[in-house]
């Protein structure tokens, strides 16, 4: 029996998919449509919930930014150089960590293992916590930091203060990572879009309290943000430990999330390293526009120009989980046409999606920069630099779907070498060669970059399209067989 609402009728979904896939008696475009209809029946509640949420997390963060920029060109640089240089890097840590909670529970999930999904949420909650404390003490001398790292004193200093007040995030990042992934991997997101929407309307209000009613400036902005993830993070554990729906997945703290931490460790920090080195990539390019002759019109344009990426972005990253969850499930259900079929659909899907957003940003291209600030210079920046936007946003809508369909596979260390080489021994080398030595500027560096992560997704779409599916649904096995305890049988059902 299902351990919640709507698994049964999930699972028999997924075995009918399959057994379309293998009925080589209907023709094939027949075939496909049936599948087709049922994938989406499949997705939808994942992708369309996965995306308001990592839509209104992303809004935090983008609100945030328009309460600072409203206070003027440096408060913006500041917030921008804080989000962007400072925060991320704790943001893809824990989010690559817990991409590890996410491998495990999507392929656990669809082996019918629904006990093993509470402990691997709570070993994975011990390790980023511990982690977080580290990055707490790096947040505190962000200031020194950010002056070895070349960039102007006023603005390291402004940015200082605003990082001083993102320290709580971290641990909220801490907690809300495995929660997220353990709620996905069961196709639980709309509760999560849900908090995520209340959350947002708290946090503008509290916003423009701290930051104009009470005065309270950069440290006032960041504060609230802290607060608000925190929101997020309790109104989720109490639906996790209230919800029906979780009473299987979830059966209260037990000590064996204690057990095997050095060898949960080991497999997170592959997962860390493969998605750090792919979130902060275009956060570096931040970082060495402040370099430039111009740092603070660099960092303003880039930053209007980021921001609207990472909203865009966001979405793909809906697809991602998407994706994640729907493979790691098939996998672990032993379903190799259904998971090869899923990663069609879903990178269809969030292709379209995104280029029709490219074409929208190159219409407008300029006046967007005007929902940030009132100033003409930026938004003439702004504007050159949107043709590097739009194509930023086409790959967008086909890497992070392949990047998925890699931790729902367990791929994780295979894609972090790929990374190393496409974005730190390609990309920025020849961005820095292009923004520097050839005096293009942010545009050069911005253009270098985008060719590492084009090649990047070229490689990726390559693997993806040469799988051997059937092998994959064997390291599933194998790979739950490891982590399962060992006194319980392991179910996993064979068509």
């Amino acid at each position: 029996m299902a351990g919640g609402g709507g698994t049964s009728s999930s699972h028999e979904l997924s075995g009918r998919l399959e057994g379309i896939l293998a009925d080589r008696e209907e023709p094939w475009a027949r075939r496909a449509a049936m599948a087709a209809v049922i994938e989406l029946r499949l997705l939808a509640p994942i992708a369309a919930p996965a995306v308001v949420v990592y839509v209104l997390n992303n809004v935090l963060s983008i609100s945030t930014q328009i309460f600072c920029g409203h206070l003027g060109n440096l408060e913006l640089a500041a917030s921008s150089l804080g989000n962007n240089g400072i925060q991320v890097f704790a943001y893809g840590l824990m989010l690559g960590m817990g991409s590890a909670v996410e491998t495990l529970c999507g392929q656990a999930y669809g082996a019918h293992r629904y006990d093993m999904l509470g402990i691997y949420l709570q070993r994975a909650t011990i390790l980023l916590m511990a982690t977080g404390v580290p990055l707490a003490i790096l947040y505190a001398f962000s200031r020194p930091l950010l002056i070895f790292l070349g960039q102007s004193p006023d603005i390291a200093s402004a940015a200082a203060i605003f990082v001083y007040g993102l320290i709580p995030q971290i641990f909220a990042y801490a907690a809300n990572f495995p929660i997220q992934k353990f709620l996905q991997a069961q196709s639980i997101v709309a509760p999560s879009a849900y908090i995520s929407a209340a959350a947002l309307v708290l946090h503008i209000a509290l916003g423009w309290v701290a930051v104009y009613g009470l005065g309270m400036g950069l440290l006032g902005a960041s504060l609230v943000l802290s607060l608000s993830w925190w929101v997020i993070v309790g109104a989720q554990l109490v639906y996790i430990v209230s919800s029906e729906r979780c009473r299987r997945t979830w059966t209260g703290l037990s000590c064996r999330a204690f057990s095997g931490l050095p060898e949960f460790l080991k497999l997170s920090m592959a997962s860390a390293v493969m998605l750090c080195l792919e979130s902060w990539y275009f956060q570096i390019l931040i970082l060495i526009a402040g370099l430039l002759d111009n740092p603070q019109l660099a960092l303003d344009s880039l930053t209007v120009c980021m921001t609207l990426a990472g909203w865009v972005f966001m979405i793909s990253i809906g697809f991602n989980a998407a994706a994640s969850v729907r493979v790691g499930n098939e996998l672990g259900a032993g379903h190799p046409r259904a998971a090869a079929f899923s990663v069609v659909v879903v990178t269809a899907l969030s292709f379209v999606i995104t280029l029709a957003m490219a074409v929208v940003f190159l219409v407008f291209r300029d006046y967007i920069s005007y929902i940030f600030t009132e100033g003409e210079t930026v938004a003439r920046a702004v504007s050159d630099l949107c043709p590097l936007l739009a194509a930023t946003l086409i790959l967008n809508g086909i890497q992070p779907v392949l990047s998925g369909v890699a931790v729902g596979c367990g791929w994780q260390k295979l894609v972090a070498y790929i990374n190393v080489g496409c974005y730190y021994f390609v990309g920025i080398p020849l961005g820095v060669l292009l923004g520097f030595k050839f005096h293009l500027g942010a545009k050069g560096i911005w253009t270098g970059m985008l060719g590492g992560t084009c090649m990047q997704t070229i490689i990726l779409f390559w693997i993806t399209f040469r799988t051997d599916w059937n092998k994959e649904v064997e390291e599933a096995r194998k790979r739950l067989n490891q982590w399962e305890d060992k006194k319980q049988p392991l179910l996993l059902p064979t068509d």
